[in-house]
């Protein structure tokens, strides 16, 4: 990098030194009144050879632009910038040689041009759309009609590793110092970004509110949820938000760069922060639950978790419920784990359903006595009708209240 760096440093040494002597040969040889050195002129390409081209001008005879005068970029052809027939600006450079041959300069009449429009696009803070076209130390050189600088701090609002991926990328850029006599252009991709950023996140910040669905994208994952991208502002997406079911880390349901649909659960503008949810928009499990799971039927459900005094059985995502100890077999358990184990499949009867502190009471026991599994095939298919399991003193509990004893009463032994 530091090689193309002294390279292009002694080439434009060389240019203004041999500008200089072509002043000189021009003031001997005399341009007349139509063409003067620093003249930009209207010209058309009437010859292509391996060294450059020759261009009608109007003037005695045709002007020869060199190879190295044809762009700013490097050209290995003149047909990859000219073809026969072309009209284009020029340069008036001045005579080279004895014969007085008039050279010109499609990269200076280019430059010239650049020059104008960055210095109005800067007065104008007009933001710019140019192609990377080299990596060089410190930053990288991107193309306006001339080389322009864009340093490696003003790439992004954070520090930027690699630079090597921006290399064939086009970019937003505003001109942020211009030196026409150190032939210098300093841009910046970050100033665009941030203003882009601020703009998005205004206008969601003005349309957002408490309960409404957006879609969003998982931006990151944490321990304790995921922030959401909802289109320049991030959201965070706590654990416990997530599942009706209990889940061990984000990653069980989500991963970076997925399209979410979330809800808005709370808002505090003034610390710029979005509370969201995921469960809310798939539907609380535990309505109409009593409809779905009648007392006295029996069902389907596996084992998730073990405790003391019983163990909690999923019969749906979302929806557990508590065999207690004493409902496990009709014999007496010391530990449930010497009935069941985390993961069985077992056929549970329900007891009692409290929906509204979402508890659902089960007996294995009393499920077993009925058919166990095959009953519930029985249940599916042939709905027989629910008798009436009388009064009882079963506790019922919700999956999330996984505590490690029975509050209040305990049930009856039977």
């Amino acid at each position: 990098m530091d090689e193309h760096k002294q390279e292009g440093a002694t080439n434009d040494t060389q240019n203004e030194m041999e500008e200089a002597l072509n002043m000189e040969e021009s003031l001997a040889f005399g341009l007349g009144e139509d063409a003067r050195p620093g003249d930009i002129l209207q010209g058309r390409v009437v010859h292509i050879s391996q060294d450059g081209v020759l261009v009608d001008v109007g003037a005695k005879s045709e002007g020869i632009i060199h190879l190295r005068d044809l762009s700013h970029r490097r050209v290995e052809r003149a047909e990859d910038v000219v073809q026969l027939g072309d009209v284009i600006s020029v340069y008036v450079l001045g005579y080279e040689g004895e014969e007085g041959t008039l050279k010109l300069s499609k990269r200076r009449a280019d430059e010239e041009k650049a020059w104008e429009r960055l210095e109005e696009a800067q007065k104008n803070n007009e933001v710019l759309e140019a192609p990377i076209v080299e990596v060089v130390k410190g930053g990288l050189v991107a193309d306006v009609g001339l080389r322009g600088f864009i340093p490696a701090s003003l790439i992004a609002p954070g520090f930027v590793h690699d630079l090597e991926p921006f290399l064939g990328q086009t970019v937003r850029v505003r001109v942020i110092e211009i030196d026409r006599h150190k032939r210098r252009a300093i841009l910046s991709r970050k100033e665009v970004l941030v203003e882009e950023t601020r703009a998005k996140q205004d206008e969601v910040w003005s349309k957002i509110a408490e309960g409404q669905i957006w879609e969003g994208t998982v931006k990151s994952l944490t321990d304790f949820g995921a922030f959401i991208d909802l289109g320049g502002v991030d959201g965070l997406l706590h654990i416990s938000e997530m599942s009706w079911s209990r889940i061990s880390h984000p990653s069980e349901l989500l991963q970076v760069g997925q399209p979410v649909r979330v809800k808005v659960i709370r808002l505090n503008p003034e610390k710029g922060k979005i509370s969201l949810g995921l469960r809310q928009v798939e539907g609380n499990p535990w309505d109409n639950v009593a409809d779905r799971y009648l007392e006295g039927r029996i069902y389907r459900g596996q084992v998730v978790r073990l405790a003391t005094f019983g163990v909690f059985v999923q019969l749906e995502p979302g929806v557990d419920g508590l065999v207690h100890i004493s409902q496990l077999a009709d014999y007496r358990v010391g530990h449930p784990s010497e009935v069941v184990q985390v993961g069985d499949e077992i056929a549970v009867k329900v007891l009692q359903v409290d929906a509204e502190h979402k508890r659902i009471s089960l007996s294995k026991r009393e499920a077993d006595a009925e058919g166990g599994l095959a009953a519930t095939a029985l249940d599916e298919t042939e709905s027989p009708a629910v008798e009436d399991p009388g009064p009882r003193r079963m506790a019922a509990y919700h999956a999330g209240d996984w505590e490690d004893e029975i509050p209040g009463d305990e049930p009856d032994m039977e």
